[in-house]
């Protein structure tokens, strides 16, 4: 413990020793990494259970216990990159190049590329504003940098949810990257500094060097995922329940280390640790809480890609197709939103026609506009151009609601104490089958029907041109999910509506872009976004499960906690979506089951 201080401390004075004067000092060229005593956790990889020195919380350390290496076996697993909090960690040649302004000759943006899994990092200086709160979070984030005498300045956010060691040990979507980058003729210094709210309870400082190499040679690092295990059950996500993993106790017995020392907490690295009589596991103090997420001030458009935009702070996600054939809304947010959300379509519009309103689901978050938008001005039936694979054009004066008919039912029927819609916000066209069809704005859209997820009446708006899946409550990637079944609903329903999506979506590189996914509340996602979110739902599902084939009640669930590791992100404070409202949903879905 002591020389991992030491050596942060060195790095830490060999920063300072640089000029206070403001300059722009040349960090370009080809760097080779330097591995000294952190050679055996950068290259092998560290052990299971190996926290030593991790200011995390017990949320975190439940995470990692119940991490298995297996799951980098999935497809969607294979070809992620190192994250930009960790990627320097690794067998990182690294190039960064310096993009220079003409008329100003100040350095515009810095780049970085690692050679392993090709990690490519923008670094902008310019000034430039961070994206907003609805933006897709990518590996390596959103950075802008500063100079600090000679020293660059990196702040990042927008990051994907990562791995603090790659053990399990993670991080999360709402962390905050800041790394200092000094050179000293041929050699680099990178101190990164990480925060993270939901599970790390203070900033944790890594150090990093490299030598110049300018006869590096950058090489291309493909990647194919490929199905590795034939027979596996579909949807099984690799994991250890809570309490099951064999292998937490061999690092520190291998060294002969206490085993208390190595299972991570910031009080682990103070000199009291060792005390006399001191043997008891360390406290499992309550796992953090998340920030709230930012308020927004009205509406917010975004665009996300192709013809497709999100308007966002309406209630529930709203998505908007764009063309000369005029609008299509998916989903129309609270009533009490209706005027500010009309609004921010109007603004798209550019006095094109509304022609078509569909909606994912039955929930009022996602259908309380639907009066007030459908009556609002647009398309009539005799007037409107395109048309379904049934040949319907719509009906009535009002522009046309489709939904899948289960959706028509619970409107009316008004389930969990919402009363029951009123005629102005019902569906006027509705569908039984799989798949539904509308061609419009010359591109193919597929209402595709997720029976028995959130709901019974659940469908995924794929535009596939636009390559933009708008997915109702079936993902929400800002709390836990909530299958209804007073609507049908349950959480196997929800986990292979998830895994369906997972299929549709294809990334563009590394798991990262391609498909975008517009979810019912929170920010624009992709398939990496999913299929964390997947695994998670897969894995308390999982813990659940486990609980009730051996007869657990409900009570006894609740009191062991199993959403403890996902809760500082996931859970309200209470309510509907709180851990507990969740975890009985689980329960009731499952008992159900049987």
């Amino acid at each position: 413990m002591a020389r991992v201080c030491t050596i942060v401390t060195g790095a830490l004075l060999l920063l300072g020793m640089g000029s206070t004067a403001e300059a722009q000092v040349d960090l370009t060229g080809l760097w080779a990494p330097l591995f000294h005593e952190d050679r055996p956790e950068r290259l092998p990889g560290p052990a299971v259970g190996d926290y030593l020195g991790l200011p995390i919380n017990a949320a975190a350390r439940m995470r990692a216990d119940s991490w298995s290496a297996s799951l980098l076996t999935l497809p969607e697993h294979q070809c992620k990159p190192h994250p930009a909090a960790y990627g320097y960690r690794g067998p990182a040649n690294l190039r960064i190049q310096h993009e220079v302004d003409f008329d100003t000759q100040q350095v515009r943006r810095i780049t970085m590329y690692i050679e392993w899994m090709q990690q490519y990092r923008e670094i902008w200086m310019d000034g430039r504003p961070r994206p907003g709160p609805f933006a897709p979070h990518a590996w390596q984030g959103f950075s802008t940098g500063r100079w600090e005498g000679d020293t660059l300045v990196v702040t990042t956010t927008h990051m994907k949810a990562g791995w603090v060691r790659r053990n399990g040990v993670p991080y999360s979507d709402l962390a905050t990257f800041t790394d200092r980058w000094t050179r000293h003729g041929d050699y680099l210094a990178h101190v990164a500094i990480l925060e993270d709210p939901v599970y790390l309870t203070e900033p944790f400082v890594r150090t990093t060097n490299w030598r110049a190499a300018p006869d590096l040679e950058i090489r291309a690092y493909p990647c194919e995922p490929v199905k590795e295990i034939a027979d596996r059950e579909p949807g099984a996500i690799p994991h250890f329940l809570p309490g099951r993993n064999p292998h937490l106790e061999e690092y520190a017995r291998t060294f002969d280390l206490p085993v208390e020392a190595v299972r991570g907490g910031a009080d682990t690295m103070l000199p009291g640790l060792l005390a006399a009589g001191r043997a008891a596991p360390l406290e499992e103090g309550p796992a953090s809480r998340a920030l709230p997420p930012r308020p927004v001030d009205g509406v917010t458009t975004v665009p996300v890609q192709g013809n497709v935009f999100l308007i966002a702070g309406a209630g529930g996600n709203v998505a908007v197709q764009v063309g000369d054939d005029g609008l299509l809304v998916v989903d129309t947010g609270t009533g009490e939103r209706a005027p500010e959300l009309l609004r921010a379509i109007e603004a798209l519009a550019h006095d094109r026609p509304m022609r078509w309103i569909v909606n994912t689901h039955a929930d009022s978050a996602h259908t309380g506009g639907n009066a007030a938008i459908s009556t609002s001005g647009g398309v009539t039936a005799t007037d409107a151009v395109p048309s379904f694979d049934d040949g319907s054009v719509g009906a009535g004066l009002p522009i046309s609601i489709v939904a899948h008919d289960a959706v028509l039912r619970r409107m009316t029927q008004g389930v969990n104490g919402q009363a029951p819609a009123g005629f102005a916000a019902l569906p006027t066209s509705t569908f039984v089958d799989e798949v539904k069809e509308i061609y419009f704005n010359g591109e193919a859209i597929q209402l595709l029907h997720m029976p028995a997820a959130h709901t019974d009446g659940d469908v995924l708006v794929f535009f596939r041109k636009s390559d933009v899946i708008v997915a109702g409550d079936i993902f929400v990637s800002t709390g836990y999910p909530r299958p209804e079944m007073d609507r049908g609903g349950s959480i196997n329903g929800v986990i292979a509506a998830l895994n369906r999506l997972i299929r549709l979506t294809v990334p563009r590189l590394n798991q990262e872009g391609g498909t975008y996914v517009i979810p019912g509340h929170g920010r624009v996602a992709d398939e990496a976004d999913v299929v964390d979110y997947r695994d998670m739902v897969t894995i308390i599902r999982d813990r659940v499960q486990e609980m009730v084939n051996r007869g657990m009640t409900l009570d006894q669930v609740l009191a062991a906690r199993v959403t403890r590791d996902y809760d500082g992100r996931f859970a309200a404070a209470d309510g509907p979506g709180s851990a507990d409202a969740f975890v009985e949903s689980v329960h009731r879905s499952l008992q159900a089951a049987r």
